[in-house]
């Protein structure tokens, strides 16, 4: 597990570099083969829903010719946000791994709680703050840059 979150923590920096938030995700199925990786693009596709959650669960979906990830687990720098969580749940994901907690914007454990409504169709595991200072720390040199 440390292992895929190093490597999303490094991609990070290369989202951070081309100006995106700096946030990476993957998909990999339960023998640990990694479907998919992404970062976010938003700014570079000028699209609000290019999330590292979205682009590696398309592109998971794509990979495999389905439209669900029933053995399948994701792994994300940052809780995902309301909109990644409904796409999880939607897609089945069997699993998922983040690192930092985001109080203002996260849709699990912070905000909507997205699993943990009733008329959620598919509740995933959820294990949060996995290597939470490293995967916290490009997000909060990303914007004191900024400021």
């Amino acid at each position: 597990m440390s292992k895929i979150m190093q490597q999303l923590v490094e991609m990070t920096h290369k989202a951070a570099n081309k100006g995106e938030v700096p946030i990476a995700a993957c998909i990999v199925d339960r023998d640990g083969n990694l479907i998919s990786m992404a970062h976010n693009k938003v700014e570079r596709r000028k699209d609000p829903t290019a999330h590292a959650e979205m682009l590696a669960i398309r592109l998971a979906c794509k990979a495999r010719g389905e439209k669900y990830l029933p053995d399948c687990d994701l792994y994300v720098t940052l809780e995902p946000c309301a909109m990644c969580a409904q796409a999880i749940s939607l897609a089945k994901i069997r699993r998922v791994y983040f690192g930092a907690y985001d109080a203002k914007g996260g849709g699990v454990e912070h905000g909507a709680r997205v699993f943990s409504h009733t008329t959620c169709h598919h509740i995933p595991e959820v294990i949060g703050g996995v290597m939470e200072a490293e995967c916290g720390e490009p997000i909060k040199n990303f914007f004191a840059d900024r400021r």
